[in-house]
């Protein structure tokens, strides 16, 4: 009898290790680097699933695609939910910049248009190999933290525009929502215009004392960062879809809560992708239990925008 438990045991662990697993591939080469992403598998037997491809932040100098808050955030959406949860690489176009600042905003235009490149790469890697990754190419989700966040904003805006190497993906392709933890977007012509297609409805999370990534946004003329309130507004103008949630007394910390929101994730998925239902969200959260408040928000200002 105790054989036949310990067989059991056994068959069970080989089970749980045969439903969750993962596979690396490469997507594309750029400046000498191989860029690779991280798919994580349900294993329901389905030959589709929704997507989830998630950025991680560190500002554009630092983070890997399998920083363990990002490998539990794959791990959750795939394992426990039934989405493909895919962590990619890009390029850190900041690593070894210096002197960046309004004088030299080059390095930084660079660091992000880059990244939005190298998204826009991974995406045209998942349409091409959607049968082998089980994706339903009608719900590419883009998500991100920080600089990921960023990265999330602008890949929607360049395919809205038809700029940087969007031209890659097919014609009528658009993302099926898009979810920035403090996130903005980069924009040379002042506000944020969408002139292709409409954005896709987006499921904004950031705090409203950010200084690092701008709650509001940071321009000199009309060159800088628009951030997500003022995106609000503009998605509120033309009637675009998005759900908010402002955290009234948070900074940059917004940006490590993705882990922390799964089921609102969930729900935005539910709502905004499968159902297509067109709302307009608006929310303030005034405390989180066991967050830091802005006093001891682990973000400051830097020398990034000044």
């Amino acid at each position: 009898m105790k054989k036949i438990i310990t067989l059991i045991i056994c068959l069970s662990v080989a089970g749980i290790c045969f439903a969750q697993h993962s596979k690396t591939f490469d997507f594309t080469e750029k400046d000498g680097q191989t860029l690779r992403l991280d798919v994580y598998f349900p294993d329901d037997g389905m030959s589709q699933h929704p997507c989830i491809l998630f950025y991680f932040g560190g500002g554009f100098i630092s983070g890997a695609r399998n920083d363990s808050t990002v490998v539990k955030f794959c791990e959750t959406m795939a394992y426990e939910h039934g989405f493909v949860a895919i962590a990619a690489d890009y390029r850190l176009g900041l690593k070894g910049a210096k002197h960046i600042g309004v004088f030299n905003k080059k390095p930084v235009k660079d660091a992000i248009y880059m990244a939005a490149e190298d998204a826009i790469s991974a995406i045209d890697f998942i349409i091409k190999h959607y049968k082998e990754l089980k994706i339903n190419t009608e719900e590419i989700i883009i998500s991100g933290s920080s600089a990921g966040a960023i990265t999330a904003l602008q890949t929607d805006y360049f395919i809205c525009n038809g700029k940087g190497n969007s031209e890659i993906l097919p014609g009528d392709f658009h993302l099926a929502g898009v979810i920035p933890f403090a996130g903005a977007v980069y924009s040379v012509n002042g506000k944020v215009k969408y002139k292709k297609h409409s954005p896709a409805p987006t499921m904004f999370f950031h705090g409203m004392k950010d200084n690092l990534v701008p709650y509001k946004q940071i321009k000199f003329f009309n060159v800088g960062f628009i951030g997500s309130d003022r995106l609000v507004r503009q998605f509120e103008k033309y009637d675009y879809p998005y759900f908010i949630r402002r955290y009234e007394n948070y900074a940059h910390a917004v940006a490590g809560f993705f882990n922390e929101n799964i089921d609102e994730i969930l729900w935005f998925y539910d709502n905004y992708v499968k159902q297509g239902i067109d709302l307009q969200i608006d929310e303030k959260v005034n405390y989180i239990k066991n967050a830091p408040k802005v006093g001891s928000d682990i973000s400051k200002k830097t020398d990034l925008y000044d």
